[in-house]
């Protein structure tokens, strides 16, 4: 079982994680976990590159995206469940369902509300072919 376990650092999102955790055992191996966060882009505005660079943009991602995992990588440390960090960046739902999709995962598991703009995860419920959990 690979689960995808979609994370943006709020309260909500661990409660995800917990979930995850606490029915680990329900699986006859301990599950796989895609421990993912996406940061909206930051707008193209004119000019913008004259102020910042794009190894700046980078490593804004960067420590924004491990502000958002930080919890949750030591819940799952804690538990004793591994798992495969990662940051992305575009548009949540559909960036969360993408990398579902591409790591082969069985299912999505993601908290409600959420921090990212608008209703993220019924839109990936919307979206995605693949069974979403949602955790309230």
């Amino acid at each position: 079982m690979k689960i995808l376990l979609a994370v943006d650092g709020s309260e909500h999102a661990l409660d995800a994680v917990k979930c995850v955790i606490g029915h680990a055992d329900w699986y006859r191996e301990k599950p796989e976990i895609e421990l993912l966060t996406v940061h909206l882009p930051v707008p193209k505005l004119p000019g913008i590159g004259a102020a910042v660079g794009k190894a700046q943009i980078e490593r804004y991602y960067q420590e924004e995206g491990e502000q958002a995992l930080a919890q949750a990588k030591k819940l799952l440390e804690r538990a004793g469940l591994a798992y495969e960090p990662r940051i992305l960046v575009g548009d949540p739902a559909e960036t969360i369902v993408k990398q579902a999709k591409s790591a082969r995962c069985d299912v999505i598991a993601i908290g409600t509300p959420s921090r990212w703009l608008g209703s993220t995860a019924n839109k990936v419920m919307n979206i995605s072919e693949l069974p979403v959990l949602l955790v309230k």
